[in-house]
């Protein structure tokens, strides 16, 4: 897939008070989410800007767009 995560979101999250226990306890993500973050997979727009506030960045900071050149135009 062409975007990928520049960061380890869930690295990130526990560097800001948010380890994955807190995450699940407090409801905050839910547990499909986490899984999808700890394999790299996409997540929806809203878990992305919930992210985005909790890290305190923009998509920019967590995601880029990588070209695959075996992909058509």
């Amino acid at each position: 897939m062409p975007i990928t995560y520049k960061i380890d979101v869930l690295s990130e999250l526990k560097a800001k008070g948010y380890p994955t226990t807190v995450l699940r306890k407090d409801k905050i993500l839910g547990e499909s989410a986490i899984q999808r973050l700890r394999h790299k997979k996409s997540v929806s727009y809203t878990v992305l800007a919930r992210l985005c506030k909790m890290l305190e960045c923009q998509p920019g900071d967590i995601l880029e767009y990588i070209p695959d050149n075996s992909e058509n135009n």
